[in-house]
């Protein structure tokens, strides 16, 4: 048997773990350092990348899919050191990238929102359904949100929930029959959702904006009125109240399907109030509805 030399061993070896650590690297890049080995079953964890590398919107969102219960909380911080100058890292010569630091996020929140929006760009607010991998992407996009809330109390903190909201995303379907009866494939164009929450009173008004074609282009909306209470340091109940739709002309549009139309937008019930900062508000309801709604500069 013919003797391999020992400084060849050691190159081999030390060829093979350079290689291990490159492809780490270069399936970390998209958020996660994932194991190149179809035998590994170790979990793989959040990468914390440099500003300057994007995150690829399908590996952030496909991070929150699932019921897995790990995808929604936060993850506990990891620090991996390498050796200096044995990383295999291409530039860390002088041992510059020495520290793969595993952060207690999938994503930074700009990046898993840019995202979002792009999830969302055509969907018009998932009204008339959404296929079934896109709704799978959008909802894993949405737990990564949760897992990081600024703010865990909200309703402790109604000062970010008050004011004007637009829904842009929401599960609450109209198909079939119920589209048709409410002359919504070619009569009728839905507009805008608006959602104006008064904290000090403890309403919301909610607005469904409608344009009829058939009658000159008229406009008219659905206002729909709640009361809230705090339920919970997240949770709200929801009473409905009243609601009017105008102008009158609308009104006689939608008389004989008034109750169908109402029971798709009445908000009673309660509402978990699962993210909210400064620009975007996410929501749950008991009808295993999630809501997201933009801040609106606009008045209802």
């Amino acid at each position: 048997m013919r003797r391999v030399p020992a400084s060849s061993l050691s190159l081999s070896l030390n060829l093979s773990q350079r290689e291990m650590a490159a492809n780490a690297v270069t399936f970390g890049l998209g958020g996660f350092a994932i194991k190149n080995s179809a035998t590994s079953s170790s979990k793989s964890r959040p990468f914390a990348l440099p500003t300057s590398v994007p995150l690829s919107c399908t590996l952030v969102a496909s991070a929150g899919i699932g019921a897995n219960p790990e995808h929604r909380r936060l993850q506990p911080t990891h620090m991996a050191k390498v050796a200096k100058g044995s990383s295999g890292l291409v530039g860390d010569d002088e041992g510059v990238a020495n520290e793969l630091v595993y952060g207690t996020e999938y994503g930074r929140v700009d990046q898993i929102k840019a995202c979002l929006y792009q999830a969302l760009d055509g969907l018009n607010r998932g009204i008339f359904g959404v296929p079934s991998a896109k709704k799978s992407e959008i909802e894993g996009l949405v737990r990564q949100l949760e897992s990081q809330n600024p703010t865990p109390n909200p309703t402790a903190n109604l000062g970010k929930v008050g004011g004007c909201w637009k829904l842009v995303y929401s599960t609450i379907t109209i198909l079939g029959s119920k589209r048709t009866k409410l002359g919504l494939r070619d009569f009728i164009n839905l507009g805008d959702f608006l959602q104006n929450i008064f904290v000090a009173q403890g309403k919301a008004v909610n607005v469904i904006k409608f344009n009829a074609r058939g009658l000159n282009m008229l406009n008219g909306q659905l206002t729909i009125e709640a009361s809230f209470r705090v339920a919970s340091e997240s949770r709200v109940d929801i009473t409905y109240d009243k609601s009017t739709i105008t102008p009158d002309q609308l009104m006689n549009v939608f008389r004989q399907n008034y109750d169908l139309l109402l029971g798709i937008f009445n908000p009673e019930g309660w509402l978990e109030i699962t993210y909210v900062d400064d620009t975007m508000r996410i929501g749950r309801d008991d009808k295993g509805n999630v809501f997201i709604l933009e801040r609106s500069k606009e008045e209802t």
